[in-house]
């Protein structure tokens, strides 16, 4: 359903800042199987914009002088999955910390659209940023 103020907008990306390149490529790339939509610059200020399935980006940008927020104003992001505990298998093996492993969770709404079961997982990426992994039928 379009949105009456966007259009026919919706979540484009969200960004990311990095120190290490390739840890973060090996993490997004490998990890969570994102494809390279379009890159741009060059070491050391490249950027880069990764598909994480049906247009939904994370945006790169190498920045060494970067150094993360405590906590910032952004909690975390998530990312859509219909192979949660794959994927979290996936990135153990790969040496990722999951901080939450897989879990069933109820969501009680007060919209009147009903309780939403979401089967969740938590890992960190290489840069300390928090990655939710996500799976459910409702939302």
């Amino acid at each position: 359903m379009a949105n009456a103020i966007l259009g026919s907008g919706g979540f484009h990306h969200v960004c990311v800042k990095t120190r290490n390149w390739d840890a973060t490529m090996r993490f997004y790339r490998e990890g969570l199987g994102c494809t390279e939509k379009i890159s741009w610059a060059q070491a050391p200020k490249r950027a880069v914009m990764l598909d994480c399935g049906d247009g939904n980006y994370i945006e790169v940008f190498e920045d060494l002088a970067s150094s993360p927020a405590a906590i910032g104003p952004i909690h975390h992001m998530a990312l859509r999955t219909t192979r949660l505990t794959e994927v979290v298998v996936h990135l153990r093996g790969m040496g990722y910390k999951i901080t939450m492993e897989p879990k069933d969770v109820k969501i009680p709404t007060t919209n009147g659209a009903g309780e939403v079961a979401v089967f969740i997982a938590f890992c960190e990426g290489p840069n300390g940023e928090s990655v939710e992994l996500f799976q459910n039928e409702k939302t």
